[in-house]
């Protein structure tokens, strides 16, 4: 750590952080002596799981699809305008995106990669003008599925993200 960030904890956590909060005074908190590390609530840590494994459960079934290619999902890629000779790797790739968002040590990451495949998902979807709401901006559900379930259990991810009262 430098002098300059004397504050911000670069460990990662090996598990849901539902533990006791480290030590230390966030930049904007308020004199009242409130810290960064604010613990969750017991109800919005299972929130978190429960929303991250919704979207684990739907992205594991999408990507076992692809690897096991049942004729369903090879005709709906190659409807989307995909050749069947990527079905497999793409099933790979979703493999590999759901490894290490479900690491904690890697799982912001996880959603990254998730954020951009998901985000070529809506490309498809526009370009071959299937309907808005239950097709193009479905990736979006998952994302924010995905993204709200790891802020709930990362306190690391909300103090990069915080939620701010209306000032």
């Amino acid at each position: 750590m430098t002098a300059i960030s004397p504050a911000i904890h670069h460990a990662a956590p090996t598990r849901d952080e539902d533990q006791a909060p480290q030590t230390g005074v966030a930049l904007d908190a308020p004199a009242t002596g409130a810290t960064r590390d604010a613990p969750r609530s017991r109800k919005a840590m299972w929130a978190g799981r429960i929303l991250s494994g919704l979207a684990v459960l739907f992205l594991t079934f999408d990507a076992v699809g692809k690897l096991l290619q049942p004729r369903e999902v090879v005709e709906g890629t190659t409807s989307l305008g995909y050749p069947a000779s990527v079905i497999f790797p793409l099933g790979v790739v979703q493999l590999v995106c759901l490894a290490f968002y479900l690491a904690p040590r890697t799982a912001v990451l996880g959603a990254v990669l998730w954020t951009g495949y998901l985000g070529g998902a809506i490309a498809t979807h526009v370009r071959v003008g299937n309907p808005l709401l239950t097709h193009t901006l479905f990736p979006i559900y998952v994302a924010a599925l995905l993204w709200g379930g790891l802020w709930l259990r990362d306190r690391r991810l909300r103090s990069i993200l915080p939620l701010r009262d209306a000032e």
